[in-house]
């Protein structure tokens, strides 16, 4: 079992492997943080079971948006390597993972019990090569390191701080030559620019005979969105001692970024000193 900090969790088992349940550290949580928190887990609690159904939909780019991210593995299909998907949801991206890279270990973070339930069922006959871990990733960290960092369609729940602290932790949780792979919504780099952009998102969404009750649904679950640019998260990547950081994919308010980590962790100082 994956340990965390003892001071934000609580530890149960269950048949499912283990689980951590995210409890309120005394003084030393933000309450905004933990307020964000609950209403994004009680967000997407709710659509859980309809989640998956409309994603493709909702996601009008979906094969290119998930096939970049998993290109971005720098891995052979026979290699063995461990990889933490934070926002694990459904298991979407880690079911697509196990089967590009069937000696893969995976870890699925996430705060929701409802979503975790649902990558169990998908995930089930990987047996041991699974964990699921049920927390607040913002306020929790694995004391494991892993050799690739992957998330999609979770980090813009955090607001830009967290965001920031967010990818100076993963950095010191993946091993040299460890990747970060974010796809995620990005916000326009204007409020004309997103505007537009989201305009054009619905209207493809639509084209794709999405029901304006998924819609709607998604649209009440983005209000607890906080986005950043791709050059916002490029930038905080860099800070936090990335290199190779690019955004290998962008489509109106999805697009794909990915860092590594030196294999020589001087080399990563020495270069954020020098930006």
């Amino acid at each position: 079992m994956d340990k965390l900090d003892a001071r934000s969790l609580v530890f149960d088992q269950d048949d499912g492997g283990a689980v951590a349940r995210a409890s309120l550290a005394q003084g030393g949580f933000n309450r905004y943080a933990f307020g964000m928190a609950q209403a994004v887990r009680k967000a997407f609690a709710a659509g859980a079971d309809t989640y998956d159904r409309a994603r493709r939909k909702l996601v009008p780019c979906f094969d290119d948006f998930y096939r970049t991210a998993l290109e971005l593995l720098p891995f052979k299909s026979d290699d063995r390597f461990e990889a933490l998907d934070l926002g694990a949801g459904t298991g979407l991206l880690s079911a697509m993972i196990a089967e590009a890279f069937p000696k893969a270990r995976l870890t699925l973070f996430d705060l929701t019990p409802e979503m975790l339930m649902i990558a169990r069922q998908r995930l089930k006959s990987l047996g041991k090569r699974v964990r699921f871990v049920t927390a607040d990733f913002a306020a929790a960290a694995p004391s494991k390191s892993y050799d690739a960092v992957v998330s999609a369609l979770a980090i813009h729940h955090l607001p830009d701080s967290g965001k920031r602290h967010l990818f100076a932790d993963i950095f010191k949780y993946l091993t040299s030559g460890g990747v970060l792979i974010n796809a995620d919504q990005v916000a326009g780099e204007t409020a004309a620019i997103d505007q537009r952009s989201r305009q054009m998102w619905i209207k493809r969404a639509r084209e794709l005979k999405v029901s304006e009750r998924d819609l709607n649904a998604a649209l009440e679950r983005m209000k607890q969105d906080l986005p950043a640019t791709v050059g916002q998260q490029l930038a905080w990547m860099r800070e936090s001692g990335f290199t190779e950081v690019s955004c290998a994919y962008r489509n109106l308010i999805f697009a794909v970024v990915s860092g590594t980590k030196p294999v020589n962790a001087l080399e990563a100082r020495s270069g954020a000193t020098t930006r």
